[in-house]
């Protein structure tokens, strides 16, 4: 998957903050977003002026439209790892 040319079912869902998280955090937000959005393909954006810092999830191939309830917990989950680093990324 690509950001730089997304296929017609990719979105990217942008969180109302950026969160500092580190790499096994971002894959663990990746796997966490493909399994509530039933997307095909997740990826972390991080943001450019500052990429220590995500700031949202591009997503592809949708297997249920999603929710406001749905964007809100990827994002609260975002929020979480945070504090989860180094203690244990596992959501399932």
């Amino acid at each position: 998957m690509t950001r730089k040319n997304p296929a017609s079912d990719c979105y990217d869902l942008a969180f109302q903050a950026g969160y500092p998280i580190g790499e096994s955090a971002e894959v663990a937000l990746e796997d966490y977003t493909r399994e509530t959005s039933r997307s095909r393909e997740a990826e972390a954006i991080r943001e450019p002026a500052d990429p220590s810092m995500v700031g949202g999830v591009h997503v592809c191939g949708l297997g249920a439209p999603l929710t406001k309830t749905v964007i809100t917990d990827i994002e609260d989950f975002a929020r979480s790892l945070v504090f989860r680093e180094g203690s244990g990324l596992g959501w399932s």
